[in-house]
C-alpha cells in the first residue's frame, strides 16, 4: 500500500514538472538548400521543419517533389529526372511557410550525360567454323552519341543498324549484328572493332570490341589423313545429304577412289590418297570449301546438285584453282553466275563441266589460251527460267547466256573434241567465218592427210571450223538465220546426231524471231552423196 502511494505521487510530480515547462518554438526551414545530382537522377530526402501549414513547388518539369505540402515538420522527396543532355542543368525548389511567407530556396544541380560508348563485353570469342547462316553474333552497344563501326579485318563485317536518340543525349541500347567467315588457318586471330563518333565529340568513355576467332582444324598437307580430314570438312561445309561414316576405311567410301598401283598415273607419294571424288545433293550459299585445296593428289572431281540452284548467285573461289594437277573438273547445278579468272590456273584441264549454273554470258577466263589441254567443255542448261518467248518477257538476269550479243564464236574455234552449248538462250545467228582470214579453208593437204576422205568440194571452198569437234550440242537455243557450209558439210557432222542436237531450235528470241535455221536440211542425203565411205543407216532419212 505504501509503495503504490509512492508511485502515483511520482506520476503527479512529473505531470506538474511537464506542465511548468514554456512551448519549444519550431525555427522555419529546411535540411538542405542544395542538391547535387548525377545525369541519371535520382531522389534525395529533405527534412522540412515548421509549425505552421507550407507549400513546396518549382518551376522545372524534371523536378517532382512528393508531398508538395504539409503542416509541420517533415521529411519531403525530391526526385530528378534523368538528364537529356550532354550539358549541366539547374532549377530550384521554393519552400513557403503559409503563416509568415517565410520562403527556404534549394537549388537543385544535375550534370549532362558524358559522351560514353560502353560495351558490356568488350571481348567476343568466336569458332573457326559453323555452318551458313550461323556465323554470326550480336553486341549490345550504350551510347548516347551516333557512331560509325570501323572494323580492321576483312573476314568480319557488321549489318545496317542505327542510333536511335529520341531522348536528346540519353544513352540507349544499340544491337549490332556481325558476320564472319570460316577461318582457314591454323592459327587463332582477332580483330578488332571502333566505333567512331560521326560528330566528332569528345569521349568520357569509348569502348574498343575485340574479336577473338579459334584456329582451324589442322589439315595435314600431302596425306592420306589429310584428304579424309578435307573431304569430312568439306562434306560438313556444303551440308551434303549424305554423309560418310568415319569409322570405315576411306577406300570403303561411297563415291571416292583412292590411287593404287594398277592405275595410269601413279606414283608411290599417291598411294592411298584421293584420286577421284564426287559431292551430290547439297545446300551451299558459298563459294567452293577452302578445304578443297588440300586434295593435291586428285585428278578428277565431281560437284553437282545445290538446292534451289536458280535463285542462287554464288562465285566459284579460288580454294579448288590450286589443284594445279586436276584434269577434269565439273561444277554442275552450283548456282555460278561467273568463273573467276584464276581457274586459268588449272594448265592441266581436259574436261570442264559447267552444266546447269545461271551464267548470263561466257566466263571472260574460258579461253583456248588458259587452258591448252582442254577438249572438252560442257556449258549446257543454264537457264534460270524455261522462257519460250524472249521478246516477251522483262526479267533480268535469266542466265543461259542471254546477255551475249553473238553466238561466242571463239568456242567454235577452240577446236574441241566435245562442245556442248544446249538449252541456253544464245540468239542470232551461227557464224559463217567467210569474211575472217584468219580462219582457214580446207585445203588439199587436209584431202590428202585424210586419205581422200574429205571430199573434194570442201578445197578452198569451205572454212575449216572445228575441224577435230566430235560432238556438237546447240540445240534448244534462240539462233536464228542460216546454218553455214562450214557445219552442212563438217566431217563429223553425221555423228553429232543432227537433227536432235544441232538443228532444233525453240521459241521466240528478244526481236520476237521465231528461233531455228531457213535452211534445216530435210534429211542427210546431200551429206552421204557427199561422203560415200560413211555407211547411212538403212532407211534412216534423219528426219525426227
Amino acid at each position: 500500500m505504501k509503495n503504490a502511494r509512492v508511485y502515483i505521487a511520482m506520476v503527479a510530480a512529473a505531470f506538474a514538472a511537464v506542465g511548468c515547462q514554456p512551448d519549444v518554438k519550431v525555427d522555419f526551414g529546411t535540411s538542405a538548400d542544395k542538391i547535387e545530382m548525377g545525369a541519371v537522377g535520382g531522389v534525395e530526402r529533405v527534412k522540412i521543419d515548421a509549425e505552421e501549414n507550407w507549400i513546396a513547388s518549382t518551376d522545372k518539369p524534371w523536378i517532382t517533389i512528393s508531398p508538395a505540402n504539409g503542416r509541420g515538420s517533415r521529411e519531403c522527396s525530391i526526385s530528378i529526372d534523368s538528364a537529356l543532355l550532354d550539358t549541366p542543368r539547374s532549377g530550384e525548389v521554393l519552400i513557403e511557410n503559409l503563416a509568415t511567407h517565410q520562403t527556404k530556396r534549394i537549388s537543385v544541380n544535375q550534370e549532362g550525360f558524358a559522351h560514353t560508348i560502353e560495351l558490356e563485353e568488350p571481348e567476343v570469342k568466336i569458332a573457326n567454323f559453323k555452318a551458313y547462316g550461323q556465323r554470326n553474333f550480336s553486341v549490345v552497344v550504350t551510347t548516347n552519341v551516333d557512331f560509325d563501326v570501323e572494323i580492321d579485318s576483312k573476314w568480319l563485317t557488321n549489318k545496317k543498324y542505327e542510333v536511335d536518340l529520341p531522348r536528346g543525349k540519353r544513352p540507349r541500347q544499340v544491337k549490332i549484328d556481325f558476320e564472319w567467315d570460316i577461318n582457314t588457318t591454323a592459327s587463332e586471330r582477332t580483330a578488332s572493332v571502333n566505333f567512331v563518333p560521326k560528330e566528332g565529340e569528345v569521349m568520357a568513355r569509348q569502348d574498343v570490341l575485340k574479336v577473338v576467332q579459334a584456329a582451324s582444324e589442322p589439315i595435314v598437307e600431302n596425306t592420306r589423313q589429310g584428304d579424309s580430314v578435307a573431304l569430312i570438312s568439306i562434306q560438313r561445309a556444303m551440308q551434303t545429304m549424305s554423309s560418310w561414316d568415319t569409322s570405315v576405311a576411306m577406300e570403303n567410301w561411297n563415291n571416292v577412289v583412292l590411287w593404287d598401283e594398277s592405275m595410269n598415273g601413279y606414283t608411290p607419294d599417291k598411294k592411298g590418297r584421293v584420286k577421284y571424288v564426287e559431292f551430290l545433293l547439297f545446300n551451299t550459299n558459298e563459294p567452293l570449301p577452302y578445304e578443297f585445296r588440300y586434295l593435291t593428289a586428285a585428278e578428277e572431281i565431281y560437284i553437282f546438285g545445290n538446292a534451289n540452284t536458280f535463285l542462287k548467285h554464288l562465285e566459284l573461289g579460288e580454294s579448288i584453282t590450286e589443284l594445279t594437277q586436276l584434269k577434269r573438273l565439273t561444277v554442275g547445278s552450283y548456282g555460278l553466275d561467273d568463273v573467276d579468272k584464276s581457274l586459268a590456273k588449272l594448265k592441266n584441264l581436259e574436261h570442264l563441266n559447267l552444266c546447269a549454273n545461271n551464267f548470263n554470258t561466257v566466263p571472260d577466263v574460258l579461253t583456248k589460251e588458259n587452258f591448252p589441254k582442254l577438249r572438252t567443255l560442257i556449258l549446257n542448261a543454264n537457264q534460270r527460267h524455261a522462257i519460250y518467248d524472249l521478246s516477251n518477257d522483262t526479267r533480268q538476269n535469266i542466265g543461259g547466256f542471254s546477255e551475249e550479243k553473238e553466238f561466242p564464236k571463239d568456242l567454235l574455234l577452240w577446236n574441241l573434241d566435245t562442245l556442248v552449248l544446249s538449252v541456253n538462250y544464245l540468239q542470232g545467228r551461227l557464224p559463217s567465218f567467210d569474211d575472217d582470214p584468219s580462219v582457214p579453208y580446207y585445203t588439199d593437204e587436209d584431202r590428202r592427210n585424210s586419205n581422200d576422205t574429205l571430199p573434194e568440194m570442201l578445197v578452198n571452198k569451205v572454212k575449216k571450223v572445228s575441224p577435230n569437234t566430235k560432238r556438237l550440242s546447240i540445240n534448244h537455243n534462240r539462233l536464228v538465220g542460216t546454218l553455214p557450209d562450214w557445219l552442212l558439210y563438217h566431217p563429223s557432222l553425221d555423228i553429232w546426231v543432227p537433227f536432235s542436237l544441232v538443228f532444233p531450235q525453240e521459241g521466240k528470241d528478244r526481236e520476237g524471231n521465231s528461233a531455228g535455221f531457213s535452211n534445216e536440211p530435210v534429211n542427210l542425203d546431200y551429206y552421204y552423196k557427199l561422203y560415200p565411205f560413211k555407211n547411212q543407216p538403212t532407211g534412216d532419212t534423219g528426219e525426227e
